[in-house]
């Protein structure tokens, strides 16, 4: 059932061994994926590059494939106003480059780029990835071409994405195991170079090579809600209504806007979230709500029948309550021969939760066992959707009464409308198999039809 199982005192050892346990389907998930990772130059300017290179160093060692794509708009803005060129590149760069400009471009970019590859070049000493060797290439990944003319105006060196060499970085990333680096600069087949983008550059990066994820670090903590908090989730239907809505400010709705683009275009999953938050690229990725906001094609939660590919994760949800006593003992053989009676709840590829309907048609009742929701994602609604749904099937199948058998989490049972009854109340084939010896409390609840 939903109970609790978070001890406030458990030793540091418990901790890890469930943390490690938790985290361990995200590994085996993204494992030999490719993810996207873009950051302006602010990220620098705030001195968050050196605990980022940690974390992405972190992930290249779990078997994950990087693409970094550096921006240096303030950098590049900066060295304007250094040479007495008062001209402001803002977010989303549609300005004309100059000769002038496209010089300063180029230098930020050269400075950014070594300030990168020393910050993986350092053994990252009393780190996490102390002694680590993350390699670093850039190159000439990126054929561009010039805006051109757009309402009268000649954008001169200002260009778009023409190409991205999908083959030479994937060799990059997969047969050299190296982090591929690009910078916001792009050439043209006779030798031209164009300013780009930051957040185009990326977006087409991660299209063409089809990546799990785009991650935007920006100063926004994501989409906000109306009460201030962060929307985790956007379908990317809702994100374009957002980015129509003029609610958002310039920063959010920019990256928001391209996240939207990757995702139409294939991207699975693409991110908004703080280079301020410590960690925040590692908390997006490896916890189930994550930090920051994720656009998808459709909302990940999944509510669904299980398939025999979900038999380990059911016997995972349902170890550790079998092994306090809050669950009678299933062997595998029978969550298989079972296994039509389940639901799962999968969000990102992770099984979080479950639960199983057993009709008892002459009597027209079900029973809803197995009811399991991950610790960590617990206190969510999650407990309540699963008992929705169950309920759902029964009264599709004709049952207008279902029950719960539970040792431990009565009050919640309660809370949900269901009455505390007696071994009589059940129906006859469960009377006969009812374990007197676990003593367990009986509730039941009645199915409403229209």
């Amino acid at each position: 059932m939903e109970a609790d199982r978070y001890n406030t005192c458990e030793n540091p050892q418990t901790q890890f061994v469930r943390w490690f346990r938790e985290v361990a389907p995200y590994v085996h998930a993204f494992r030999g994926k490719t993810f996207v990772i873009a950051f302006d130059g602010d990220l620098i300017q705030y001195g968050a590059l050196n605990t980022l290179v940690q974390d992405l160093s972190l992930l290249s060692a779990l078997g994950i494939k990087l693409v970094l794509v550096h921006g240096s708009r303030p950098q590049v803005n900066d060295q304007l106003k250094l040479k007495g060129i008062y001209k402001i590149f803002d977010r989303g760069l549609m300005a004309p480059t100059d000769a002038a400009a496209l010089e300063c471009a180029k230098e930020a970019a050269g400075e950014i780029r070594l300030d990168i590859e020393a910050s993986f070049s350092q053994g990252l000493p009393n780190t996490p990835m102390s002694h680590s060797k993350i390699k670093v290439i850039s190159g000439n990944f990126v054929t561009a071409r010039p805006v051109g003319v757009l309402d009268g105006v000649d954008f001169l060196h200002t260009g778009k994405v023409r190409k991205i060499d999908v083959e030479a970085i994937n060799f990059a990333i997969e047969k050299v195991s190296s982090v591929v680096l690009l910078s916001p600069l792009g050439f043209s087949p006779t030798g031209d170079a164009f300013h780009l983008a930051l957040e185009e550059l990326a977006t087409s990066t991660a299209v063409a090579l089809r990546a799990e994820k785009l991650i935007f670090l920006s100063n926004s903590n994501g989409v906000p809600n109306d009460d201030g908090s962060i929307d985790t989730e956007l379908a990317r239907a809702d994100a374009d209504v957002l980015i129509k809505s003029n609610n958002l400010d310039g920063e959010t709705c920019e990256f928001l806007k391209y996240a939207s683009l990757a995702v139409k275009k294939g991207v699975a999953r693409a991110h908004i979230l703080s280079y301020s938050l410590d960690g925040s690229v590692l908390l997006e990725i490896f916890t189930h709500d994550g930090v920051g906001t994720m656009v998808v094609e459709d909302n990940l939660d999944d509510l669904r029948p299980a398939t025999i590919d979900d038999v380990g994760a059911i016997i995972s949800l349902i170890e550790p309550l079998e092994t306090d006593g809050t669950l009678v003992p299933r062997p595998k053989s029978l969550i298989e021969r079972d296994l039509e009676k389940f639901t799962v709840l999968e969000h990102d590829g992770v099984i979080y939760g479950c639960a199983a309907l057993y009709m008892f048609p002459n009597e027209q009742m079900a029973e809803l066992a197995c009811l399991i929701v991950h610790p960590e994602w617990q206190s969510t609604g999650e407990g309540e959707l699963l008992l929705r749904h169950i309920e759902s099937r029964a009264k599709s199948f004709g049952a207008r009464r279902i029950f719960a058998l539970t040792t431990k989490t009565s009050h919640w049972f309660l809370k949900r409308g269901f009455v505390q009854c007696g071994i009589q109340d059940l129906p006859k084939e469960k009377q006969t198999s009812y374990n007197r010896s676990r003593n367990s409390l009986i509730f039941i609840k009645n199915i409403k039809h229209d």
